[in-house]
C-alpha cells in the first residue's frame, strides 16, 4: 500500500506545472531567466502553492545544486530570535555551491514570528543579500512589521478556482486508479472552498474505504453535512416545522458527528437560499455571528443552534 502523502507525491516541481496564480508565476519565471530574485514575500490563503511555487523557483533555478543552496524552515515551530540568530544566519552568511548566483531561504509561516525576530531578520535580509535570498511565507502580510514588506517584492496569492482544482483531483484519481464520481468532486470543491491542499487530502482519506467516492463519501470523511441537508433544515424552520428542523439538527449532531461550529459556518453559507427580506436576513445573519460567538466560549452546541433555528422561524412568522 502506498503510504506516500499525496499532497508531497503529487506537489509540482517546476513553475510550469502549477495550477491558478497565472500572472504571479509568470513573475517568477522571469526571475528564473534573468537570475535575478529579489526578496519575496508570498501571501495569501492557506493551500494556494505559496510553497510550491518558492519551492519550484529554487529547483528550475538551482538545477542539480538545489540540495546545497535551499533551505526551508517554518517559522511556527521556532518563533523566536535564537532562529534567527543561529539558523538563519548561518545559512545566510556562507556562499551559495556551484555556479548559483545566491543561496534561497524560505521562511514559512513568517507570520508567527515574534516581533523581535522580525527586527533582526530585517537586518540579516540587509547584511548577506549578495549571497542570500530569503522568500517569507505567510497567511496575513498585516502581521509583517512594515521595514520587511517594504524590502520584498510582494505577491498576492488568491483562493485556487474549482475547475483548476477539480482537474487536478481526476489526474491524481487516474494515477492512483480510484474511481471518483461527479458529485464526489463537487462534495470535496464544497467542503474546500478553493484549498488545494485540503482537496488531495480530502481525496486521499476518501480512497481508504476502498470504494467508489461519492458525495456521501466524502461528507462522512469530513464529517461535515451535505448542502441539501442544512438547505432541507433551514426550510423546515423558515416553513413553521420546527420538530422536523430540530430532528435533522439532532442527526446532524449525534448521529452524523457533525461539530456544531462547523454546522453555524454551513448555515451560514446556505443562508441565502431562503426566501428571506433584506431586514430579516440580517437579523439572521446577526443571530449566527452571536451563536457563534456563545458556542467557541464553551456554550451547548445543540440548545445555540436550535434557538438559531427558532429565530429563523419566529423571523418568518412575524413577516407575513
Amino acid at each position: 500500500m502506498d503510504l506516500d502523502l499525496w499532497t508531497e507525491k503529487y506537489r509540482p516541481p517546476t513553475l510550469g506545472g502549477i495550477i491558478g496564480q497565472e500572472s504571479i508565476i509568470e513573475s517568477l519565471t522571469r526571475f528564473v531567466e534573468t537570475k535575478a530574485v529579489p526578496h519575496c514575500l508570498f501571501t495569501g490563503p492557506p493551500g494556494t502553492s505559496k510553497t510550491t511555487a518558492a519551492m519550484a523557483m529554487a529547483k528550475d533555478l538551482f538545477g542539480e545544486t538545489y540540495n546545497r543552496n535551499f533551505m526551508e524552515l517554518n517559522a511556527s515551530d521556532e518563533r523566536g530570535i535564537d532562529v534567527v540568530r543561529n539558523q538563519i544566519k548561518n545559512f545566510a552568511r556562507t556562499m551559495p555551491s556551484g555556479d548559483a548566483p545566491f543561496k534561497i531561504l524560505v521562511l514559512d509561516e513568517a507570520d508567527h514570528l515574534t516581533s523581535d525576530a522580525q527586527h533582526a531578520l530585517r537586518r540579516t535580509m540587509e547584511s548577506y543579500a549578495q549571497s542570500c535570498r530569503m522568500i517569507l511565507i505567510c497567511n496575513y502580510s498585516s502581521r509583517i512589521i512594515p521595514p520587511i514588506q517594504s524590502r520584498c517584492a510582494i505577491f498576492r496569492f488568491s483562493r485556487l478556482d474549482e475547475s483548476g482544482i477539480s482537474k487536478r483531483l481526476k489526474y491524481i484519481s487516474k494515477k492512483e486508479k480510484i474511481t471518483l464520481d461527479s458529485s464526489g468532486v463537487d462534495a470535496i470543491l464544497y467542503l474546500t472552498e478553493g484549498d488545494m491542499r485540503a482537496a488531495i487530502n480530502l481525496l486521499q482519506a476518501a480512497s481508504s474505504i476502498g470504494e467508489t467516492i461519492t458525495e456521501k463519501t466524502v461528507y462522512a470523511i469530513a464529517g461535515s453535512a451535505s448542502p441539501e441537508t442544512i438547505k432541507t433544515m433551514l426550510t423546515d424552520a423558515k416553513e413553521q416545522r420546527h420538530l422536523e428542523s430540530l430532528e435533522s439538527l439532532r442527526t446532524l449532531i449525534y448521529n452524523e458527528g457533525v461539530s456544531p461550529v462547523d454546522l453555524v459556518k454551513q448555515i451560514h453559507r446556505e443562508i441565502q437560499i431562503l426566501d428571506l427580506s433584506h431586514s430579516q436576513q440580517m437579523s439572521v445573519l446577526e443571530q449566527i455571528a452571536e451563536v457563534e460567538f456563545r458556542i467557541g466560549e464553551g456554550a451547548n452546541g445543540e440548545i445555540q443552534l436550535a434557538a438559531l433555528l427558532a429565530h429563523i422561524g419566529i423571523g418568518s412568522d412575524a413577516s407575513e
